[in-house]
């Protein structure tokens, strides 16, 4: 008999940010898996739970291992960080998922960094607003650059992920470099979260000019205004539009 696999989506990684969802699918399980980081960032909640781990870039080992576990018989978490959906593990084990028609999947939602630190800042993402990963690893630098001219075009608040690592220094200097050439003001409010709901959580604000010698890693979540965007104090506003009704 086939167990059930849930790909659990952990939030940003505080304990008090996991849903209720989660955690019953978490206390549920026979075995978690997962990125080592997230892994241990659950581990000493469930401490009697069998885990099985993979490093960075061990994604679609880690997918299939789950899916193969799930068909063996147990019940399987296979854990990511924020949204399982929203640059996780959903997206590879649903692509996986037609060589094991017999394993029943549950993708359980998280809270992802566009969320938990938009509500550090106030209301950055308060109207429409786009989502970009600045990492080329899986997709063409000049696909993200057309997307970021895009979104000036669009006058879209953005928040974007992944803005440098060990590998990719520069991108967030390169994606400010374009923008404010696609016209973007040098003075759109903007704004830094990172280790966002985990010791050391740090919000660091800029105009967009500013932004591009901020010190941002791969822990780091970054925040665009709009061109209705404003810094009130601690906060980002990007109005709803109520006022003008």
């Amino acid at each position: 008999m086939c167990g059930n696999l849930y790909v659990v989506g952990l939030g940003p990684g505080s304990e008090a940010m996991l849903t209720g969802q989660a955690r019953a699918a978490l206390a549920a399980v026979d075995v978690i898996c997962g990125y080592t980081v997230y892994v241990d960032l659950v581990k000493p909640l469930y401490p009697d739970k069998e885990t099985y781990t993979t490093p960075m870039r061990g994604e679609t080992e880690r997918c299939r291992w789950a899916l193969e576990t799930a068909a063996g018989g147990k019940q399987v978490a296979l854990v990511c960080s924020g949204d399982a959906g929203v640059y996780g593990m959903a997206s590879p084990v649903l692509e996986l998922a037609k060589d094991y028609p017999q394993v029943p999947i549950e993708v359980i939602p998280g809270v992802t960094a566009a969320l938990s630190g938009a509500a550090v800042l106030g209301a950055p993402l308060g109207h429409d607003f786009c989502v970009l990963s600045l990492s080329d690893l899986l997709t063409p630098w000049t696909l993200i650059e057309k997307r970021l001219q895009c979104a000036v075009a669009g006058d879209f608040a953005l928040c974007l992920y992944n803005p440098a690592s060990h590998r990719r220094k520069d991108h967030l200097q390169r994606a400010v470099d374009l923008l404010l050439a696609a016209g973007k003001s040098p003075q759109t409010p903007c704004a830094t979260v990172r280790n966002i709901a985990r010791p050391g959580q740090e919000a660091q604000f800029y105009t967009l000019e500013t932004l591009r010698q901020a010190p941002v890693d791969m822990f780091t979540t970054v925040f665009i205004g709009s061109s209705t965007t404003r810094q009130e104090r601690s906060w980002l506003i990007t109005p709803r539009g109520y006022h003008s009704v």
